[in-house]
């Protein structure tokens, strides 16, 4: 899978410039996967919405993201929603309407998805708690 030029410029500001900012700020939700070939806790900045004990977000580049990949090699995450931190499993939803998903999320996230986006992926995160 190739990356077209979009998704790399957006993927390097991400990951060199946006996501390093936002992982320090102590209320932005954040979504903790583990490294398919580290191991490692990897931590990535995103918004989405609670419904109960239901996290939904889109994802902007769906499989091609690395937090997908690591979702498809291990799907227990844990999500840190307004500080605090609670685990769960999620699930890629690709027969999800990722548009309409992204009308019922928090606009800035779903600009930044809309406008940048070239696949976008709904997924589900069930809470344990």
């Amino acid at each position: 899978m190739t990356m077209n030029l979009r998704e790399r410029v957006t993927t390097t500001f991400q990951k060199r410039i946006a996501n390093p900012v936002m992982r320090r700020m102590p209320f932005q939700t954040l979504l903790e996967t583990t490294g398919r070939v580290s191991g490692k806790p990897r931590r990535t900045p995103l918004d989405g919405r609670r419904e109960g004990n239901t996290f939904w977000f889109v994802s902007e580049f769906g499989e091609k993201s690395d937090y997908v990949k690591n979702i498809k090699a291990d799907p227990r995450v844990r999500v840190r929603l307004r500080g605090t931190w609670h685990s769960g499993t999620a699930h890629l939803v690709p027969e999800d309407d990722a548009q309409a998903r992204l009308r019922s999320l928090p606009r800035f996230n779903s600009f930044g998805v809309r406008t940048f986006g070239t696949n976008l992926l709904t997924i589900r995160v069930d809470l344990d708690d």
